[in-house]
């Protein structure tokens, strides 16, 4: 048991060390956008003003498609970023990876495989990300994905790589592949054939005489200052194709995404002279947002060693894991929405965003109708909305047109992964990855923030189906990305969408807008049949407090107490107890005054909370 729990506690005093003294539980939604303390699966669902349809999330090797409820009303037995076509088929990676992959399956609403493709050329390595479209000039449906591909040293260096910065060994450079229904590639573009360098005046793609690196915002520096060619160099994580403009846009996970023209330079029914074609002049960047410093037109992020003073510069995104452009019908079609994880940005509180952004806008925000350079926007001072000292004002593009960040630092930070989505309604949906998060918020305005609708925890592990407190285990939980499906979606007509029970087999049990109105910020309590653990009373206390806690079950239960260190300084409960109502006093005579964690634990949930012991 010690070797599942310690990881899991580790991670949580981290948390823990950084929310000392706050309220564990959250009063209203006006000062907590998400994160009610409530249980595993849907917490919260004000079905007032949430969209009504269909989520669909994988976790575990598995596909969900769930209600508002949490009611599963279908799934697959495959699991890594499935999405569902017009159809009502399946596609998805044939291994359970985002980050690594050998191709793609097609499975029908019953779970067979009626499409699979393999990448087997050599040096490609398909991962993360992929879009079926309909290909206009084939009349014809293709598959479009991201793929690692090889770059040998003889060609970095060909191409004006600075030999002392790298050894150009094992070096790779995304590529976007597309393939027929027969698996032929059809079209492909790599970002090593979009390069430019102002190191070796003798190579082709030198900048030229008098000119810069900042005239090129089309190309990508091959000595880009403090990251050297090397392997997975830009990691790009997501890929969509905009069916009017015929255009994709890819992003790199370190700070940037991209925006190339794909239907003016494929040609029909001649693979070879697409390749070539898009990788001339025709396939560079046609925009380009998130790092203006990359190309030499902006400020990078700094920091003083002290962390007295810190500054994200032009730097708008860090660790990003979705863009998409948001789809014609839909409120701000048009737009690109962005899922910022917030890494690499140097602020103090690591924290998550979604934008929203206007790649046409001037810097007067006049939609030129064209794309303007997102430097030449200009920016504003945006002042974090809490007004936390600890948070660094920062600028903001004026491309920009909406920002989600969450007034609780750190409840919503993903590290990794993450999905947003645009409804019809005009709120968004998160899929937080790292915590297996899933939220639906409204869009607000001048005078209202953005409230949280509906909330969702995966309870699906790698150790089986698990009661999960929000950001209690990273990654544990995880999941990639998550879709709602209206249901008048085309995959879903004539389908049999009876709710099957939820994942955990608990009878669902959450919050509502009614309960909020009414003070309610704890149903759990209230819940019969629920695994509940209590915050020990008193709290703070000197040394005597008492914990309480439910079992819907007969189990086997350990009641443990650690301190921040993550020792175990006592386990007043080792033993099977009956189902019902549970209280446990707990004397401390013997430890100094500190904060403490307690953790209850059964064969099927797992929880803890901190008490703060006074002397």
């Amino acid at each position: 048991m010690k070797a599942k729990t310690r990881p899991g506690l580790f991670f949580l005093l981290i948390a823990v060390s950084l929310t000392l003294g706050q309220d564990p539980s959250f009063s209203l939604p006006k000062n907590n956008i998400e994160g009610f303390i409530g249980p595993t699966e849907v917490r919260f669902w004000d079905a007032t003003k949430a969209y009504n349809g269909y989520t669909l999330f994988a976790a575990a090797g598995k596909t969900y498609l769930i209600d508002m409820e949490g009611y599963v009303v279908h799934q697959w037995n495959i699991g890594t970023n499935p999405r569902l076509l017009d159809n009502g088929d399946l596609l998805d990676a044939t291994k359970s990876d985002p980050s690594g992959f050998g191709g793609f399956r097609e499975l029908d609403w019953d779970g067979n495989t009626i499409w699979e493709f393999s990448e087997k050329r050599s040096g490609y390595s398909p991962h993360h990300d992929w879009t079926r479209i309909y290909n206009k000039k084939l009349n014809a449906y293709t598959t479009l994905y991201i793929a690692n591909k090889s770059v040998t040293k003889a060609q970095a260096l060909a191409a004006g790589a600075n030999p002392s910065s790298s050894s150009y060994t094992d070096v790779q450079m995304d590529a976007i592949v597309e393939v027929d229904m027969s698996g032929n590639v059809v079209w492909e573009w790599w970002f090593f054939d979009h390069i430019i360098q102002d190191y070796d005046s003798t190579k082709l793609n030198h900048v030229g005489s008098g000119k810069t690196i900042a005239d090129y915002p089309g190309r990508i520096n091959i000595n880009m200052p403090g990251k050297p060619l090397k392997k997975d160099w830009l990691h790009c994580n997501s890929i969509d194709y905009n069916d009017a403009l015929g255009q994709i846009v890819i992003n790199s996970v370190h700070g940037e995404f991209y925006i190339i023209d794909h239907d003016n330079t494929f040609l029909a029914g001649n693979p070879a002279g697409s390749i070539s074609l898009a990788a001339t002049k025709a396939g560079d960047f046609l925009y380009r947002f998130g790092d203006p410093a990359r190309y030499e037109q902006g400020d990078p992020p700094s920091i003083l060693e002290d962390w007295t003073s810190s500054t994200t510069g032009n730097k708008q995104i860090g660790g990003s894991h979705d863009v998409h452009w948001i789809r014609s019908g839909l409120p701000g079609a048009g737009n690109i929405q962005v899922f910022n994880n917030g890494e690499y940005l140097f602020e103090r509180v690591s924290q998550s965003y979604i934008f929203e952004l206007n790649p046409y806008y001037n810097a007067q925000k006049i939609n030129t109708g064209a794309y303007v350079n997102p430097p030449d926007a200009g920016y504003y001072t945006w002042i974090y909305p809490n007004k936390d000292a600890m948070k660094q004002n920062k600028l903001i593009s004026n491309q920009v047109v909406w920002i989600y960040s969450s007034k609780n630092d750190q409840t919503f930070f993903s590290t990794i992964g993450g999905s947003e989505q645009r409804l019809p309604n005009g709120n968004t949906l998160i899929c937080s990855d790292s915590q297996g998060h899933l939220f639906e918020v409204t869009y607000g305005d001048a005078t209202n923030s953005p409230q949280l609708v509906w909330e969702y925890i995966n309870p699906v592990t790698s150790d089986g189906i698990k009661q999960i407190n929000t950001d209690q285990y990273p990654m544990y939980n995880s999941v990639f990305r998550a879709i709602r499906y209206t249901a008048d979606h085309p995959a879903l007509q004539g389908r049999t969408l009876t709710p099957k029970g939820t994942i955990s087999g608990k009878v669902p049990q959450y919050l509502t807008s009614e309960d909020l109105f009414a003070g309610v910020v704890n149903k759990a309590s209230t819940f019969p049949g629920k695994m509940v653990l209590q915050q020990n009373y008193p709290n703070p206390f000197n040394p005597i407090t008492t914990i309480s806690f439910s079992l819907s079950e007969r189990a086997k239960v350990n009641l443990t107490i650690f301190d921040l260190m993550g020792r175990k300084v006592a386990a007043p409960v080792d033993e099977i107890m009956e189902s019902g109502d549970h209280s446990v006093v707990w004397h401390a005579d013997n430890l100094p005054g500190d904060v403490y964690i307690y953790q209850l634990e059964t064969g099927s949930f797992s929880e803890m909370k901190k008490m703060t012991l006074v002397k």
